[in-house]
């Protein structure tokens, strides 16, 4: 799953500087399920407050999932994700996103949720080719 890069945005990489923000929506335009399950958990983070908002339903076909998966695979994406919605993003499988307040009050459930029993615990048999 690759990036629709606009011919000026290829122009500006080119020249080595890149406005973030068009980058951002270069990956909300080209990963429009990704941009919408974070856009749609971080909103939930903000109505509902907790610790953490988190998606557990499969993507609905492979595209959906080759989004999701690029989108958070790719530290540069990622990151600029981050840093847009002003959340910690973290990932266990196929589906499994979650996003975290930029808060340290939260530094421990994000460790857990991160953490290799957690991952362990969060396998099953429908997961393995995802």
């Amino acid at each position: 799953m690759s990036l629709d890069v606009s011919p000026a945005l290829l122009e500006q990489a080119e020249r080595g500087e890149v406005d973030e923000a068009e980058f951002v929506d270069c990956v909300r335009t080209s990963l429009p399920y990704a941009w919408e399950m974070v856009s749609s958990l971080v909103a939930q983070l903000k109505v509902d407050g907790g610790e953490f908002a988190d998606n557990q339903t499969p993507p609905p076909d492979e595209q959906a999932r080759g989004q999701l998966l690029r989108a958070l695979a790719s530290d540069a994406i990622r990151g600029a994700l981050q840093r847009h919605f002003g959340v910690r993003l973290a990932f266990q499988n196929c589906h499994r996103v979650a996003v975290f307040p930029q808060d340290p009050a939260v530094d421990e459930t994000l460790a857990r949720f991160t953490s290799v029993r957690n991952q362990l615990l969060n396998q099953s048999p429908e997961f393995r080719d995802c």
